[in-house]
């Protein structure tokens, strides 16, 4: 039977024949970044989403099984006892993998292979808004920044972060916490950038971005609360049926959520939406173009 190095690099084989790009990711990426050592179930790929179809068809004509888990963001290449995560966003959708992420790549090799690792900005932004009951990436982020705060991107950093710049504060809070000794690595300049964004944003009252973190811990906050959720429009591009599709799949005992399967998303009528969006002083067009201005 096949080992799991030897399913690895049929993966990474099958792919680098093709010309098709992909980054190193998850725990790979970030012990070569920090150096921590851990055990890891499976190996993450980061590619494009764009590029996803191509990747199946690759590795289906090797003869290894692709499944697309959820389509707003996660494939993968299955064997019996191993698996390859083919990532192209976060299950926030706000995440999603780039072409830019490629020119900030690290060099390293794997299994033999010449290969690029996540960047550590790219890394980092991905695991801040991971907050979930069972788990937790704060440590990763933690880490990342411990080891190298020093000589981060910090203005493509920031960038990553516009709109969202309390998640990355919130870890830069804790990592003053964590390792006192170790803070006045990160510039002077950001936290006060980040609180001058935050002190200037403008979002409706009855928005909920819990949600960006967790998409289990806040449920009853949209479904029960009242409160709108930041991943779909006009705030976030989660569509209806990604909404549903990544909601269904929750494991209420592990989350401790209301079980039951959701037949669709919470929404509040377009007119009502729209004016809490005016009220606001929201413009999705700006948030387009700050996102744009990332790439």
């Amino acid at each position: 039977m096949p080992t799991r190095a030897t399913f690895y690099r049929r993966v990474l084989d099958s792919l680098s024949a093709a010309n098709i790009p992909f980054l190193i990711g998850g725990a790979f990426a970030l012990c070569r970044h920090v150096g921590v050592t851990r055990g890891t179930g499976d190996l993450d790929l980061m590619v494009c989403e764009e590029d996803w179809p191509v990747i199946a068809q690759t590795l289906r004509r090797q003869g290894i099984v692709t499944k697309l888990v959820f389509p707003h963001w996660l494939g993968k290449a299955l064997a019996l006892r191993a698996q390859v995560d083919i990532i192209f966003n976060g299950g926030n959708g706000a995440t999603p993998v780039t072409r830019d992420w490629f020119a900030f790549a690290t060099p390293a090799k794997l299994m033999g292979h010449h290969v690029l690792l996540c960047p550590p900005e790219e890394l980092l932004w991905s695991k801040a808004f991971v907050m979930e009951r069972e788990r937790f990436d704060g440590g990763d982020v933690l880490h990342l920044l411990r080891a190298l705060a020093h000589r981060l991107d910090w203005e493509r950093l920031l960038c990553r972060f516009r709109g969202n710049e309390a998640v990355l504060r919130a870890h830069l809070i804790l990592f003053g916490f964590v390792y006192p000794g170790e803070a006045s690595q990160v510039p002077a300049s950001v936290d006060a950038r980040l609180a001058a964004a935050m002190a200037t944003e403008r979002v409706p009252p009855d928005l909920c971005r819990g949600t960006l973190l967790s998409r289990a811990q806040y449920l009853t906050d949209i479904e029960q609360g009242g409160y709108r959720d930041a991943r779909l429009p006009p705030f976030g591009k989660l569509t209806d049926r990604a909404w549903l599709t990544w909601t269904n799949a929750i494991n209420s005992t592990a989350s401790r959520v209301r079980p039951g399967r959701r037949r669709s998303a919470p929404r509040r009528t377009s007119q009502i939406a729209e004016t809490s969006r005016q009220d606001a002083g929201l413009d999705e067009d700006r948030f387009d173009h700050d996102a744009a201005a990332c790439e």
